[in-house]
């Protein structure tokens, strides 16, 4: 067997793999980035760009409808979905040729195979008869839609998000099984294309862990698409027939639609990767780390969606820089208060940090300040008024805690309080704090103004409606 000696080998080349190799060849490391698949991984591929690729058509669509709202008037406009998703494909192959380029550039040395630990400081690469040798180990194997035995997935009648964005044309209707963010991103993308969407949520709301605000608020922009919403439900039975797929729901409905996609969450790459070979420390899958994300082993780090911490693609790339960092001797930590978060809705939405239930639940004497888009200038002046923006402080220290905004460039706006709660800033650093006019992050500086009762564009008597949510 070929053996190659590298400082550290990266097993597994997603948005946490390959930053942190990036990070230690700069640092002066010889590494080694051992991949399956494609880097980049599920958000490259086959998840966050595209989707995003998809959703942003959908918005412009949705824009084109209602042009006569801006004084425009548009005729004979429809969706090309073939040409859509051939957009999609050309997007990702051009980010992955790119990437590729990049990694190498940086003097990294990609190892296309599977690997499996077999010792602390080993990785056997199956079907290459290579044996990578290194002094730390990165695990940064992600994760995969998970495949339920109840909604086989044919991608045919029944998809998991994967198949799904393979889709050849669109559908008449859809059934959606799981009103989390990858739930309500489809249905969203569907609904905003004319398509019928059945969203099925075993839960009392959609989103279920954003707090009922946001839930709430998307529940509104659902509705306004006629999207039917069915919580508190669960799928009893599943048939597929020559014309689609029934649901039998245990409440008694049944759905009829060509095709149902399969929602319900994601499994860890963790098995058959050598865990249990080496001893290191797992608890139902997950990989236990300190917060240098380093594992049990001293020489074995993990990162990404296999700690299970906070599965997003931009919490695996910090997560891995804290784990080059250490590698490299730079102490390093992971913070997870202030690790944001964005579902591309329609509305779309960004939060960070904790809502007012989560930080009064903590201990914390909480207030909140919430600022609808209504009232923005910017908002107006674009026709985009759904939505707000809300931030949650410690009364007495103006400590911000978190959080939350609903509506046009949510995702995009919440990083501004990123940025505040990473730095441990007071409320009063918002407000005094000089914002462009007119623009949507001008709603953070009106949040901050009402959450210390000094609103500016606001009615002061009207405070106690955007104060309780």
């Amino acid at each position: 067997m070929q053996k190659k000696q590298f400082d550290v080998a990266v097993l597994g080349g997603g948005p946490g793999g390959y930053p942190a190799a990036i990070r230690l060849a700069q640092g002066g490391k010889r590494v080694a980035l051992i991949e399956e698949k494609e880097v980049g991984g599920t958000c490259l591929n086959r998840g966050c760009i595209p989707t995003k690729c998809l959703l942003s058509t959908v918005s412009l669509f949705r824009d084109i409808n209602r042009a006569e709202v801006f004084g425009l008037k548009v005729e004979g406009v429809s969706a090309d979905w073939a040409k859509m998703v051939t957009n999609k494909d050309e997007v990702v192959t051009k980010l992955l040729s790119g990437l590729q380029g990049l990694i190498r550039s940086n003097g990294v040395e990609i190892i296309k195979g599977r690997g499996k630990l077999v010792s602390a400081q080993e990785i056997e690469v199956a079907g290459e008869n290579l044996l990578v040798q290194a002094d730390d180990i990165i695990l940064a194997t992600g994760s995969e839609v998970k495949d339920l035995a109840a909604f086989p997935v044919d991608g045919k009648h029944i998809h998991s998000p994967t198949t799904l964005l393979e889709l050849k044309k669109l559908p008449e209707s859809i059934a959606i099984i799981g009103a989390g963010v990858i739930g309500c991103e489809f249905a969203s993308m569907f609904a905003g294309l004319g398509v019928k969407v059945f969203l099925i949520e075993a839960l009392s709301r959609i989103l279920p862990l954003e707090c009922e605000s946001v839930s709430w608020a998307v529940t509104q922009g659902f509705q306004q698409d006629d999207i039917e919403i069915l919580c508190n439900e669960m799928v009893d039975e599943t048939e597929v027939q020559k014309k689609g797929v029934e649901l039998r729901l245990k409440g008694g409905k049944v759905i009829h639609a060509p095709i149902v996609l399969s929602a319900v969450g994601r499994a860890l790459n963790t098995e058959d990767i050598g865990l249990e070979t080496v001893g290191v420390q797992t608890e139902k899958g997950v990989v236990i780390t300190d917060d240098r994300m380093q594992t049990n082993i001293d020489t074995i780090w993990a990162i990404g969606d296999i700690t299970a911490r906070a599965m997003y693609a931009h919490a695996a790339t910090h997560q891995g820089f804290v784990a080059a960092d250490n590698i490299l001797g730079h102490a390093a930590y992971m913070d997870y208060e202030a690790i944001p978060r964005a579902i591309f809705t329609k509305p779309e939405v960004g939060c960070v940090g904790m809502s007012l239930l989560e930080a009064k639940e903590r201990g914390f004497t909480a207030k909140l300040g919430s600022f609808p888009f209504q009232a923005l200038g910017r908002a107006q002046a674009s026709f985009h008024t759904e939505g707000f923006a809300q931030i949650v402080i410690e009364e007495g220290t103006g400590r911000i805690l978190g959080a939350q905004v609903v509506g046009t460039h949510a995702g995009d706006i919440v990083s501004e309080l990123v940025v505040a709660i990473s730095n441990e800033l007071t409320i009063e650093c918002l407000t005094e704090s000089i914002h462009i006019h007119p623009t949507f992050t001008e709603s953070c500086m009106e949040a901050a103004a009402i959450v210390q009762d000094a609103p500016l564009h606001f009615p002061k008597q009207m405070l106690h409606t955007v104060q309780k949510r």
